[in-house]
């Protein structure tokens, strides 16, 4: 189906211009060409054509718009014609003349003549002949003009036709594709007009847009393509892909991290916990707390691996707690919680920081959480360095809820779910013949059965389950289910499904298939489960012909790209949430294994039958190793065409019978193919005939196909699923423009072309047009019956992704402006790997193809083609990117053997034709061909149409001549053991090559030469090479005097094609020059400057060819050079060179180097330093500074590298290479004389970064005004509410009114509430160095929250700096960041208050003086020290061929100090008669002396942290050494026992000489006790760079001026001495003193206080103060203002050689250097660590209440309870005290009058705990612990025969806890849970508290419930004052308690029965004791009446 518009011509035009036209159906567009200069008719003539996959309906409409065009406007419209397609549909074909309309839908006269014809569908696809549809003849003319353009225009591809018939002209997309920026070959228009340049360069669009005046913004201009070459790919070669060798499945390095900090909340009673992290299947366990909820622990673990980061990644990482674990029994599981080590490598600096894991248990699943595990996870691989998070006081209160242990978008709550994975069935399993006896049996008893017995076994989140076995089965029917209960979301990425063969003795897996859950479910808000299927996954692994010991078993595993199709799996993936509450559920997670019902056969799609073609075009560089027997290429798609398996010609695709589908298999078999040819006619040729190689050179053969090319075709049948494959094709397309779009934008920004921010808003126009594109045409075909429920919710998914990125798109181009172009590109890289993301289709449908090179029947080299690559379709978006396309392929070596070197090596090169398409459509399967061949076909398809040929025959071939320009390369791969290489290059074309010639030694040479390649014969019609010419490769090798030469790296490129009736002028001939980037593997190698251009010879022969006149070399015998016009254009330059020193030059063949010499060299020139005569007594030149001139390109993107070399002179005149350095890129050596005229310089100076300490900036106007810098007087750091932006021409005074802000201060006092206590002037003599410490460390964390709040980078910073045009003098970068540093400590310093009060007014800080934390190295902060002296690393020895080779520091044999200055002669004058000016330095003005100079240095080494563990137990015992030159200082005394984050506190003194001893090694080592000492991690320092360097590195500018004191002054030289020094180094005019407060330098004043204090209080007049202001704003002086070190501490990584690239650990630490020359600096500062001050906390514990009563009584079943209270401070619990028992309390209440002492050694500022205890009784020494500072106190009930029982605690934490409540009544459980807000006390303030805490326990479901209330009494008194006032523990002397007043119960009934018992019921049964008591009296009384009353009676009777 289609639709064509004819477009004819346009009449009655106004005036005269350049017009086109558009067309539009269905939202997508075509342009038509330019018709420059039109008179009044504009004769378009073209044809337009929509490949429709619909019908077209009545209603829709077509537009076409007639435009006036402008290369550089937007162009102006004159008219649009719309018209509706009803009458087009009724009768298909119809001619319309009529008028058009303009804007305001008027009618004009323009008119405009089209026809219009559409194809309906007939069934038959492509029986139209193109004749029939257009009238006319004009397509002749056409066809020239349409084979050009089929290569511009982006995406076009060739009508489908017959070779040889004409095609008709289809039209591109976008005017601008013809404009491409000088790159690609412009659009070729008609001959008459060639000379006129159709390449706009982006320069002259912008003089037009001027000279043009119009209202043109450029803000909005966007730009199509401006792509290299490499991706200049046409219509019918496809691009090939550089990077050979698969990176995937090789071990490398990785380090998992894991700090286990503490457990809250656990759940269970007085539980003694255990954490255990296991990683894979390493284990490693904390130490046990006992009885707590809540243990504290801080401990480090480390796991090491070396595994390919697919095992890595797919490790489960697990964090359980285990109660009372021991030796005997291993403990109850409370809960774990897992997640594989890939979700924390793809975090954030790959770690989770300070955050909780949630724990559940896996056996009980209808529980709730089980407690909080806080912990520290990192994952570094080798090369990552993880930025940790400063460790200092942790006081921030944890917020348990916002800081969970999950990635982000996990919701806190996660739900327990069933994942269900059905396993159905499995096909084409090979034959795994393992077993001898089966051939055996075979053979005897003619058995002949499947030779297989598969299972499905699945891994998911550390569990596995399997499958039944199913004996002997290629096709096995399982129809089962394995079921894992897991959390939902899980944090496990990937499921693991493998097909393994049962084995007796063992099972090997046949295949494997990774399930990515992101791919299969979608977590937004209209998101879905996981789901898939059911559907086939196809496995692929190692070749199938099955030998004993299978060399690539790895790939079975899926290890590596899998080299061959192993079996396809029919599978289907659920998930359901569970109810938890259910109470039917079973509540385990082991996984079940269960039957599923079976899904019938046609759930996958209904089969088709596939149809795959390929034609061998060309294959050449193959691989000499091969040798020279006969060759043949095999193709296979899954088992169809294997020659092992014998599928290659299946008679008939065998459906499984089942009853009642008899009709539905005659219809597959009767529907093979329409041209009759039904039976097994057309049976599959899947291989090329054997063929022997020919030399090409002496690495490579070619096989000589010449004119006729082998093809191959293969039928196979799948399930029709093309539909997954085409919408993944639509999003590859999209994905393909737009990587190649940022390509050109980061290629435009890297070579400074102008103007990236409008090609980069073309590239996201182009954006939002494929995005909407897709949605269009993904969603027509909805209703498809064998649709997965997966299918349907990734399309929902991907058009929502892919509208909501097209409307970002659009959204973001608007944004796009200059200086926003580098974060936009970000975004859009976003974008990218989104769609990437969404193209990858988690249900296969067709498998790959694979190519297999032969050689006498041995499998050597492959290639894998993914099939949805190859697949065709009628719509052109959705077709395969490889489809119909000549591929380049390179095919490598399988497995393991293509790692390293043997990867690199090309096996194959093939020029490769493929069409995949389903068998009804293979009418087009050759219209990707290039043209002019005849087809050959097998005997029985003679005379049938649609019969594949077996072979091309070409009838048409051209000829033509290459021409290489090979100029130069840079960076090359060092390949010998001198650290240099001879390189030369190898030219490969079809099957010719040649090579230049060699350069010995050396990185980067410049061959300058051209090579011709002659008689060159490409088969194929000449217009098609003209747009389609074959890639070069181009191999750079290494040349050995011994062996072969040793391959260095390669890289394509495509000529640019001159047809011989073109004329060879611009612009497009001559070609330029351009870098190629060369790759080695999959890394990069180095640069090619090169042009390459393919001329075709004419009938006239050679003779019309531009001639090749360069002069031929006599020197260098028959070579061309590169011709003119070619060769970039020359000036003269001069190079001065600073010859400084060389340090730690190592052996060279074992002997020193005594007598060492420096060459440089670059383009040729050079300069040799003088020689150091004895490198051992003095590595300094005493000649500084050299020069040569020499010619560069006027390009600066062209400029050689220059070349440093060290060669060492011995004896005899002999020279011995020591290193080299090659200096790749010389700009930031290039002084650019300033420009004073030029309105804002800071532009020029941003350029000279890298070599303003060179030249001092150069000549300045100097400034009339002054600029005034005051501070306010006594206070510490600078408060300004606003910056204030400093000119440099501004008068301004800056000045802050110290006395309102004194007001605000006060005022601000007397608001201070009683919640708020004001913080007191701390005590001068409180304080210590530490106290700084710690106060600076809280300034830098909040400077770093601030900084990520504000989100501000370096680099926007410094865009928006220049886009308001600073017009400082200084050097931006440094400008932008040292306003950076002072707007940070200007608005976020932890001032007095000032300028904080206002913003946050609870956290007071008292006044500290400070110092600079920097949170990594000082060299990152100030460049390395580079600003004059630069440190050149010279290398030797091989570049390491892999990621275990050598690495750039093991190369390092030395270092060459000194630097460059390159500049264009003449220099300006100015610049040479400026005062004091000495030619001999030339631009090196004002350098120090080198000769040698004796220096004290001190070290400070404050403290370690995150050691890597280097003993067993998971600890080391660090100390600090120390080496420079031949000190070598070992603190072994000193070592800390058994810590990782060790608090040294030591400074070390040690006299040095620079430059003999300048390298100074700071290493941490952990202390054995028996055998050696090992290396923890060391770093190392270069003094002489912090030395030497402008920015006055030797000792920190402190931040206020003291004599005494904690912060007193360390420099020997004052403030103003420094000043006086700096100003008359740098020719400054100053420093002026005075008035008192103010001094003068150049043009700034700088005010200050002018008094100081001394130790006894008398003021004393100074000006140290603002001098020190002065130095403090350094940056801001004229010309020679540079930022000065101020006083810090550094943070240094700690490396280990032996685990290079990986952090072991940090050390914090200064060093100051004081030459010896000048007066003795004083003793050190004192920094040893604080001793923890000895405390006694007294605790009285009056009484109890409201206690829960646990025992029932034995005779009354009262409830009551015997309790005591128990205490202790955290992490004593072995100090536990215990209060005597109240017993049988009945009310809750209890009496106890009981004082505990805790005596503990306390550290406030760290607000911890220190205790010292020995670990275990093998310990040798005590191992200090630091832990939180927490009272708990515990309400048991005791029990005289069984274990106590808990009742209830409390945790205080002593620096912040809830105050007491003054009564028991208000005494709630809220207060104790924070959900109220009660006041906090610190005991260290109060001293004393008194009141009632509630205790709390957990109840069955997990919540808080008050178990009782204590009233306690704290008090904290320091060691000195407890013993001057001793007091008993217990009620004993001295001071002892009154004994409680306590109910009689409470003694022991055993002991005094009678009263317990009368107490028992006297007390409840009083009442009815009593009334019994009565009865009892009046039975008494009946009773003796009734006794006494007969003898009475006779008595009476008797009358006795």
């Amino acid at each position: 189906m289609a639709l064509l518009v004819h477009l004819k011509t346009v009449s009655e035009l106004r005036g005269r211009g350049d017009r086109i036209a558009k067309v539009t159906f269905r939202g997508q567009s075509f342009y038509s060409r330019v018709l420059e200069n039109c008179e009044d008719v504009a004769d378009f003539d073209e044809t337009f054509r929509w490949p429709v996959a619909s019908n077209i309906d009545r209603t829709e409409m077509l537009e076409i718009q007639i435009f006036n065009y402008s290369k550089v406007f937007s162009n102006k419209l004159i008219g649009t014609f719309r018209m509706v397609l009803q009458k087009v549909v009724e009768e298909n074909h119809v001619e319309v003349t009529e008028t058009l309309i303009d804007d305001n839908n008027a009618i004009i006269k323009t008119s405009l003549c089209v026809e219009v014809r559409y194809q309906a569908t007939d069934g038959q696809v492509g029986s139209w002949d193109d004749g029939d549809f257009l009238g006319d003849e004009s397509l002749q003319e056409e066809e020239k003009d349409s084979q050009e353009t089929d290569g511009l225009l982006p995406g076009s591809r060739p009508s489908s036709r017959p070779p040889g018939e004409k095609s008709f002209r289809r039209a591109g997309r976008s005017v601008f594709s013809a404009m491409k920026l000088g790159k690609n070959r412009p659009h070729k228009e008609d001959p008459q007009r060639q000379d006129e340049p159709a390449v706009l360069e982006m320069e002259d669009l912008d003089h037009l847009a001027i000279r043009l005046g119009d209202g043109l913004d450029p803000d909005s201009v966007s730009l199509a393509s401006v792509t290299a070459l490499t991706t200049n790919v046409s219509n019918k070669r496809s691009k090939p892909d550089i990077k050979m060798e698969p990176s995937a499945g090789r071990p490398m390095d990785y380090q998992v991290s894991i700090t286990v900090i503490e457990a809250r909340q656990l759940v269970g009673l007085n539980m003694d916990p255990v954490v255990c992290v296991e990683v894979g299947d390493d284990k490693k366990y904390t130490s046990m707390k006992e009885s707590t909820n809540c243990p504290y622990y801080n401990e480090y673990f480390v796991f090491d691996f070396h595994v390919s980061p697919d095992i890595m990644f797919d490790k489960i990482l697990k964090i359980s707690v285990i109660h009372s674990k021991n030796l005997l029994r291993s403990g109850t599981l409370v809960g774990s919680f897992k997640m594989d080590v890939g979700t924390v490598y793809a975090q954030p600096e790959h770690q989770f920081y300070h955050k909780w894991a949630i724990l559940s248990d896996p056996d009980d699943i209808s529980a709730g959480l089980k407690g909080y595990v806080k912990c520290d996870v990192a994952v570094v691989g080798k090369g990552d360095n993880i930025k940790t998070p400063h460790k200092a006081n942790e006081t921030e209160e944890d917020d348990i809820e916002g800081n969970l242990l999950l990635p982000e978008g996990v919701p806190a709550e996660r739900q327990w779910a069933r994942f269900y994975v059905k396993i159905y069935r499995a096909e084409g399993l090979p034959r795994m013949n393992t077993s001898l006896m089966a051939n055996v049996k075979k053979a005897f008893i003619g058995e002949n059965k499947d030779l297989v017995d598969p299972y499905v076994q699945v891994f998911f989140a550390g569990q596995k389950g399997k499958t039944s076995v199913q004996k002997s089965s290629y096709e096995p029917l399982w129809n089962e289910q394995v079921i894992f209960t897991d959390l939902f979301p899980p944090l496990c990425k990937r499921m693991k499904v493998q097909i393994r063969d049962s084995d007796k003795v063992n099972d090997v897996a046949i295949g494997t298939h990774f399930i990515d859950l992101r791919k299969i479910s979608n977590d937004g808000d209209r998101g879905f489960l996981p789901t898939l299927g059911p559907a086939w996954v196809n496995m692929y692994g190692s070749t199938r012909n099955y030998t004993l010991l299978d060399e690539h078993q790895d790939l079975n595993e899926g290890l590596g790209e899998g080299v061959s199709f192993r079996a396809r799996l029919m599978l289907a993936l659920a998930v359901e949430i569970l109810d938890t509450s259910n109470p039917e559920l079973t509540s385990s997670t082991e996984v079940q294994v269960e039957q599923a019902t079976p899904v019938s056969e046609s759930c996958t799609g209904k089969m088709e039958e596939f149809f795959l073609f390929g034609a061998f075009l060309e294959a050449s560089m193959i691989d000499r190793k091969n040798g020279d027997k006969p060759i043949t290429f095999e193709v296979t798609i899954g088992n169809y065409g294997n020659e092992v398996d014998g599928l290659s010609r299946p008679q008939r695709p065998r459906p499984r019978k089942e009853p009642g589908n008899e009709e539905e298999v005659d219809l597959i078999q009767n529907s093979s193919d329409d041209e009759g040819d039904d039976g097994g006619d057309l049976a599959s040729v899947s291989s090329t005939p054997p063929m022997r190689p020919q030399i090409t050179d002496r690495n490579y053969f070619h096989l000589p196909y010449l004119e006729r090319k082998p093809c191959i075709y293969i039928k196979s049948w799948w399930p029709d699923q093309r539909r997954r494959l085409y919408n993944a094709n639509i999003m590859d397309h999209i994905a393909d423009k737009l990587e190649e779009g940022l390509n050109d934008v980061q290629e435009m920004i890297k070579t400074e072309k102008s103007y990236p921010e409008r090609r980069l808003r073309g590239v996201l126009e182009e954006l939002s047009c494929g995005c909407h594109r897709f949605l269009s045409l993904a969603d027509k075909d909805q209703g498809h019956s064998s649709c997965t429920r997966l299918d349907r919710e990734r399309l929902k998914s991907c058009m929502r992704e892919l509208e909501s990125m097209g409307q970002q798109a659009r959204s973001l181009r608007a944004q796009v402006k200059r200086h926003t172009v580098r974060d936009k590109l970000r975004l859009c890289q976003n974008f990218l790997q989104k769609l990437r993301f969404l193209a990858d289709e988690p249900q296969h449908s067709i498998p790959d193809v694979f190519i297999w090179m032969m050689s006498s029947n041995k499998r050597v080299a492959y290639a894998r083609v993914p099939s949805k690559d190859l697949l065709f379709s009628i719509v052109e978006e959705e077709l395969g990117k490889d489809c119909a396309k000549v591929k380049t392929l390179f095919l490598k070596l399988p497995g393991k053997r293509g790692f390293g070197s043997a990867g690199w090596t090309v096996q194959a090169k093939l020029e490769l034709y493929l069409w995949l398409g389903l068998s009804k459509q293979r009418k087009d399967f050759l219209c990707g061909l290039p043209c002019g061949f005849e087809e050959v076909k097998a005997a029985q398809g003679l005379g049938l149409h649609s019969f594949p040929p077996i072979s091309l025959v070409y009838t048409k071939k051209q000829a033509f001549q290459l021409r290489a320009h090979m100029y130069q390369a840079r960076s090359l791969f060092a390949a010998d053991s001198s650290g240099l290489s001879d390189p030369f290059a190898r030219v490969f074309f079809i099957n010719q090559s040649q090579c230049t010639e060699v350069l010995n030694e050396t990185l980067c040479p410049t061959w300058d030469q051209m090579l011709v390649f002659d008689n060159l014969e490409l088969y194929g019609e000449a217009q098609e090479l003209r747009d389609d010419p074959p890639i070069i490769v181009i191999e750079i090798y290494d040349q050995d005097s011994m062996g072969k030469a040793d391959f260095m790296g390669r890289t394509f490129a495509k000529p640019l094609v001159k047809m011989a009736d073109e004329a060879y002028c611009p612009p497009r001939f001559p070609p330029q020059l351009e870098y190629y980037q060369i790759y080695r593997g999959n890394a990069t190698a180095g640069d090619l400057l090169a042009a390459f251009e393919l001329l075709q010879i004419g009938p006239a022969g050679k003779a019309d060819l531009p001639p090749i006149n360069g002069p031929v070399d006599v020197d260098r015998g028959p070579i061309m050079p590169v011709p003119v016009g070619i060769r970039p254009v020359l000036s003269k330059y001069r190079v001065e060179v600073l010859f400084w020193g060389l340090r730690d030059l190592k052996r060279v063949n074992l002997a020193q180097v005594d007598r060492p010499r420096v060459d440089i060299e670059c383009a040729g020139k050079g300069v040799q330093s003088s020689l150091i005569h004895n490198y051992k007594k003095n590595p300094n030149f005493n000649t500084l500074v050299k020069w040569f001139e020499v010619d560069l390109p006027e390009n600066e993107l062209l400029h050689p590298p220059l070349n440093i070399r060290v060669v060492d002179c011995r004896a005899f005149g002999r020279y011995t290479l020591v290193g080299s350095h090659a200096v790749s890129s010389l700009r930031r050596f290039i002084y650019r004389p300033p420009d004073c005229s030029a309105p804002s310089w800071n532009s020029t100076v941003r350029h000279l970064q890298g070599c303003h300490g060179l030249c001092n900036g150069g000549p300045f106007s100097y400034p009339t005004g002054e600029v005034v810098v005051s501070m306010e007087p006594e206070v510490p750091i600078k408060k300004l509410e606003t910056m204030v932006k400093l000119d440099a021409t501004s008068d301004a005074i800056i000045k802050v009114d110290v006395a309102e802000e004194e007001k605000e201060k006060k005022k601000k006092r007397k608001k201070g509430t009683a919640e708020e206590p004001e913080e007191e002037e701390p005590d001068e003599s409180m304080l210590d160095w530490w106290s700084k410490y710690f106060a600076s460390i809280d300034t830098m964390k909040e400077q770093l929250r601030q900084q990520e709040v504000s989100g501000i980078d370096g680099e926007d910073k410094e865009e928006m700096d220049s886009a308001e045009g600073l017009k400082g003098p200084m050097k931006g970068k440094e400008k932008a960041r040292a306003a950076k540093e002072e707007k940070k400590k200007r608005t976020q310093g932890p001032g007095p208050g000032p300028g904080q009060g206002s913003e946050a007014p609870e956290k007071k800080k008292p006044k500290i003086d400070e110092l600079k934390v920097y949170p990594k190295e000082l060299e990152s902060e100030f460049n390395n020290f580079e600003d004059w002296l630069h440190t050149f690393n010279l290398l030797r020895g091989k570049t390491g061929d892999d990621e275990d080779g050598s690495t750039e520091e093991e190369r390092t044999v030395g270092r060459f100090k000194g630097s460059l200055c390159v500049y264009k002669v003449p220099l300006p004058e100015d610049v040479s008669r400026e005062a004091g000016y000495d030619p001999t330095y030339g631009m090196f003005q004002g350098i120090p002396s080198n000769d040698p100079i004796n220096v004290l240095v001190r070290v400070y080494v404050v403290r370690a942290t995150d050691l890597h563990p280097a003993d067993i137990n998971g600890k080391a015992d660090p100390y600090i050494a120390i080496r420079l030159g031949k000190t070598d200082i070992r603190d072994k005394e000193n070592y800390i026992s058994k810590q990782l984050n060790p608090v040294f506190g030591k400074s070390f003194d040690i006299e040095a000489s620079f430059p003999m001893e300048s390298m100074l090694t700071v290493a941490v080592y952990d202390w054995d006790l028996v055998g050696t000492d090992d290396l923890i991690g060391e770093t190392k320092i270069d003094l002489e760079n912090r030395f030497y360097s402008k920015h006055r590195a030797t000792c920190g500018i402190a931040h206020t001026y003291s004599i005494h004191g904690y912060n007193i002054w360390r420099d020997p030289m004052k403030p103003s001495q420094i000043l006086t020094r700096l100003c008359k180094e740098g020719k400054v005019d100053g420093p002026h003193f005075g008035p008192p407060g103010r001094v003068k330098v150049a043009n700034r004043v700088f005010t200050g206080p002018s008094e100081i204090e001394d130790e006894n209080g008398q003021r004393k007049p100074t000006d140290e103060h603002v001098a020190l202001s002065a130095l403090r704003h350094w940056e801001d002086i004229p010309r020679v203002g540079c930022r000065l070190v101020p006083e810090h501490v550094e943070t240094r990584p700690l490396l280990n050689p032996d685990k290079p690239g990986i952090e072991q650990g940090r050390l914090e630490l200064w060093v100051d250097m004081f030459p010896m020359d000048m007066p003795a600096p004083g003793t050190p500062l004192d920094i040893s660590p604080r001793k923890p001050k000895k405390y006694e906390l007294r605790v009285i514990v009056w009484n109890t209440d409201e206690v829960v009563l646990e025992d029932d009584d034995f005779f009354t079943g009262e409830k009551s309870s015997d309790i005591f209270v128990r205490g202790w401070l955290k992490g004593q619990q072995e100090d536990k005290q215990d209060t005597d028992v109240h017993y049988h309390s009945l009310t809750g209440e209890g009496n106890f009058n009981w004082r505990y002492l805790f005596p503990f050694d306390y550290l406030a500022a760290e607000e911890k705990i220190v205790i010292s205890k020995k670990e275990s009784m093998f310990s040798w020494d005590e191992t200090e612990y630091k832990i939180p500072a927490r009272l708990t106190l515990q309400i048991w009930d005791a029990d005289h025969f069984s274990a106590d029982d808990f009742l209830g605690a409390i945790e205080l934490d002593l620096n912040r806890f809830p105050r007491g409540a003054k009564t028991a009544k208000q005494c709630t459980m809220e207060m104790a849970t924070g959900e109220v807000d009660v006041p906090l006390v610190s005991i260290f303030k109060q001293k004393r508290v008194k009141g009632w805490w509630p205790l709390l326990a957990r109840n069955e479901n997990d919540e808080f419930e008050l178990t009782g209330k204590v009233e306690a009494e704290l008090h904290l008194l320091t060691a000195e004052e407890a013993e001057k006032n001793p007091v008993g523990l217990a009620r004993n002397e001295p001071d002892p308690l009154e004994k409680p007043n306590r109910p009689d119960t409470s003694f022991i009934w055993f002991l005094n029965p009678l009263k317990s018992a009368r107490y028992f019921l006297w007390h409840t049964y009083r009442w009815l004791l009593l009334k019994l008591l009565l009865l009892l009296l009046l039975l008494l009384l009946l009773a003796l009446f009734l006794y006494s009353v007969p003898g009475y009676l006779a008595k009476k009777i008797l009358g006795a």
